[in-house]
């Protein structure tokens, strides 16, 4: 069953806190998943939560800290000191490790660093923030299986048996030769079933799926979901084995790509959550709202220069936030199925056939709509020409706001930046004046005023 927050616990937690009854409030929480008791810490007051993580054993509140919210940890970890941070750092992965140092002020990174006990782990840690974070490197971990090519059975899993203490989760066995070069991986069943005596060059599978270290992270989530792999080793340009990513660290990377991508389209320029203040959401919001306003004043230039057929054909104006609306909505739908192929890796194909078959698409769902438009026009007007007009409008309309919804998105991929820009307001109030433009140039051509 999940997890779920209640008042109760809360009011019990923070009455434990208040009494100081550490004993009933360990016991309490001993029973629940570090990533539940984050969930907990991330309601109560930052006083109460720096109880908690004081009083639990580091072991325990070092998983805590990776889970707790971006803000949450950074207030904690303003108020603990250097040696208290190198000690919960001292009790995870090396990957996690680097990802919370990184986020303290440069000064105090190096005041944490030269804290920390395990020269190992302390070399390690300081390798990883070397590498950019959007990199595999930068999600990478050390820890890892490894066994030589030229160890026996019976040695290889004596070996094996010492570096899995170190590594939360065994995925994979890696074999590399005498100079550390990741040459294949060892099934765990071919290794129980061999002779003890066989050399693992005998026995190894050579082909590894790998990832070079400075090899983007969306492109290293796009392998691994290919290939369903729940983890993938980490090797430089000579094939060096360097670390491995798992499956989990890939989530997130997805997740947070998702929510980038779902901000841009809503709209919203930098990643920000809702309990941002005012002023970071206002630097969010304002660039794209600024944008619509600029279209709504640039739909109103091109209405007032067709204001005196208003006279004639009023019900023009009335049909206008139909054919603007529609030439948003196409423009999006096609961008949206467009962003999300290029993300999946399934936009296949040069450009114009894309935009061909868009067009088609567009064609025919426009004059559908425009059948039914027609129809109503002329039997609410009476007018046969003002039918055909608004309803000859909206085909072309539909098919000018498809290909663009189409081509925007491939360009600015093709450019290298982000397709999902164009799934938000920018296609939508660029669609808008497009639409409205069209509209009354059709009107005018066939109405002739």
């Amino acid at each position: 069953m999940q997890f779920k927050i209640t008042e109760e616990l809360l009011e019990l937690v923070q009455e434990l806190i208040e009494t100081q009854d550490d004993k009933a409030l360990k016991h309490l929480l001993k029973d629940y998943h570090y990533a539940d008791v984050a969930e907990i810490l991330n309601d109560l007051e930052l006083e109460d939560a720096l109880y908690v993580i004081k009083l639990l054993d580091s072991e325990t509140t070092s998983d805590i800290l990776t889970e707790l919210d971006e803000d949450i940890r950074e207030k904690v970890l303003q108020n603990l000191s250097a040696k208290e941070i190198a000690e919960e750092i001292q009790e995870l992965d090396t990957d996690d490790a680097a990802d919370i140092i990184a986020e303290l002020p440069i000064s105090r990174q190096h005041e944490v660093i030269s804290k920390i006990e395990d020269e190992d782990h302390k070399a390690e840690i300081q390798e990883l923030l070397t590498y950019d974070e959007d990199t595999a490197g930068g999600l990478m971990a050390k820890e890892l299986v490894k066994v030589y090519e030229t160890w026996t059975v019976a040695g290889c899993l004596r070996r094996i048996r010492g570096q899995a203490e170190n590594v939360t989760r065994v995925h994979s066995v890696y074999v590399v030769d005498k100079k550390n070069k990741l040459i294949g991986r060892l099934s765990l069943k071919d290794l129980i079933t061999a002779k003890s005596d066989q050399k693992i060059a005998d026995i190894y599978i050579s082909t590894v799926d790998s990832v070079y270290v400075d090899e983007d992270v969306e492109e290293v989530a796009k392998i691994m979901a290919k290939y369903d792999l729940e983890a993938i080793p980490v090797v430089d340009r000579n094939k060096t084995l360097l670390g491995r990513i798992t499956i989990d660290d890939i989530i997130d990377v997805i997740k947070e790509e998702a929510d980038k991508d779902y901000q841009l389209a809503a709209g919203i320029s930098q990643d920000v959550e809702a309990d941002d203040s005012i002023l970071q959401l206002t630097r969010a919001r304002i660039p794209w709202l600024a944008l619509g306003l600029l279209g709504g004043i640039g739909a109103f230039l091109i209405m007032e220069g067709f204001q005196e057929s208003f006279s004639k054909y009023a019900v023009l104006f009335f049909f206008t936030p139909l054919i603007a609306a529609m030439a948003g909505n196409v423009g999006v739908q096609s961008s949206a199925i467009i962003v999300q192929g290029l993300a999946n890796d399934d936009v296949k194909g040069s450009i114009n056939s894309r935009l061909i078959k868009e067009m088609l698409l567009a064609a025919l769902n426009g004059a559908i709509l425009a059948l039914f438009l027609f129809l109503f026009v002329f039997f609410y007007n009476g007018d046969l020409l003002t039918a055909i007009a608004i309803s000859v409008s909206l085909v072309a309309v539909i098919v000018v706001a498809g290909l663009v919804g189409t081509f925007v998105p491939l360009f600015l991929d093709k450019r290298g930046i982000d397709p999902a820009i164009a799934t938000g307001p920018f296609i939508t109030t660029s669609n808008d004046i497009f639409g409205i433009l069209i509209y009354f140039l059709i009107a005018k051509l066939i109405l002739g005023f």
